[in-house]
């Protein structure tokens, strides 16, 4: 039987999200499961990861590739560090330096700027990124030397916080590179804090570690810049990790060593999620075998003749023989169409 699933892999750093595909396939191809000609298995990822950054990479076998236009349309939560004192190129540790600062920020002062890029939010894009301008990606006229115009664009950071932060201990000890690394969520001290309590959360910090939860099309480079700089400094991304994509997780992500038990013959429902774990974010309904076919031949159903319906609206999953995946289906007016289908 064919595998139609979702591979959710914890990419390591420098591992393109394309060659993370190309490594899926050669493992299926070694398992006898990737198949040849018209009955070859689509595989595709749902969103690109920076080969500088790591975590969550849904990767889509068969007929869950369907489902790849809606990854990318899904929140997703990343942790990312940004090192102050130094902006690149690239706003990443790949790029050369462009501007540095002496000033290094408190704890408290971070902690004041974060609600102002939290919510809807403009933000001009990496001028290293895969943004299309004339048909050509940003990055390439970038490194062709070519004077790239990037544009505002909006998106939504739903939530922002503090994960760690490194603090200097003064002028001499920061030359020295000496810090201290706080972990938790930082939070103003109380009230009744002592005094050194106060006091270090007025001490100048190395680098911040956040916590932020975004719509489509975030930037996490171009949000670690523009904090750095609404601090009055500059700074950039020395650390970056997709935490969620949609409703996956790092729970659900396997390690590239366990990819790799698969093309040696390990069983690869060991390490599949179905198709419509992608969807656990809309309703299901189950279909009578009669409804199931005229969906599949690309009809269109009645509500009234759904028996059973729990008040449909808008999409939803339909199933057959308790679960199995026929369309994802959208009931409008009275209506149910397809909107993509799925030959399981």
């Amino acid at each position: 039987m064919k595998p139609h699933g979702w591979i959710i892999l914890d990419k390591p750093l420098e591992l393109g999200s394309t060659q993370a595909v190309g490594a899926v396939k050669r493992n299926l191809r070694e398992a006898g499961l990737l198949g040849k000609g018209k009955d070859k298995l689509k595989v595709g990822h749902g969103g690109t990861l920076d080969p500088l950054a790591t975590g969550v990479l849904p990767i889509a076998i068969g007929e869950a590739t369907k489902l790849c236009g809606r990854m990318l349309d899904a929140t997703k939560i990343y942790e990312f560090t940004i090192g102050f004192g130094t902006e690149t190129e690239t706003l990443d540790v790949e790029g050369s330096v462009t501007e540095t600062s002496d000033h290094r920020p408190t704890m408290a002062e971070v902690e004041a700027v974060l609600p102002q890029f939290t919510g809807p939010i403009e933000q001009i894009p990496p001028k290293y990124s895969a943004l299309k301008i004339d048909g050509k990606r940003a990055y390439d006229l970038a490194r062709a030397g070519v004077a790239v115009e990037m544009k505002l664009r909006g998106v939504t950071i739903y939530d922002l916080s503090i994960s760690s932060s490194k603090r200097s201990f003064g002028e001499g000890d920061r030359a020295e590179g000496v810090v201290e690394e706080l972990d938790g969520e930082a939070s103003p001290p109380p009230a009744d804090a002592g005094p050194a309590s106060r006091a270090a959360h007025r001490e100048e910090i190395q680098e911040i570690t956040l916590a932020a939860k975004v719509s489509k099309g975030t930037y996490i480079r171009s949000l670690a810049r523009d904090i750095a700089r609404a601090l009055n400094t500059v700074g950039h991304v020395t650390m970056l990790r997709r935490t969620k994509a949609g409703p996956f997780t790092l729970e659900q992500a396997i390690s590239l060593d366990k990819l790799n038990e698969i093309g040696k013959g390990a069983d690869i429902t060991d390490y599949l999620l179905p198709l419509e774990a992608g969807l656990d974010d809309i309703p299901a309904f189950d279909l009578t075998p009669d409804q199931a076919k005229l969906l599949r031949q690309g009809m269109t159903l009645d509500e009234r003749e759904m028996i059973g319906n729990p008040a449909l609206n808008g999409l939803f999953l339909a199933t057959e023989n308790q679960g199995s995946p026929v369309a994802l289906a959208e009931l409008v007016d009275g209506t149910v169409k397809v909107v993509r289908g799925f030959n399981m």
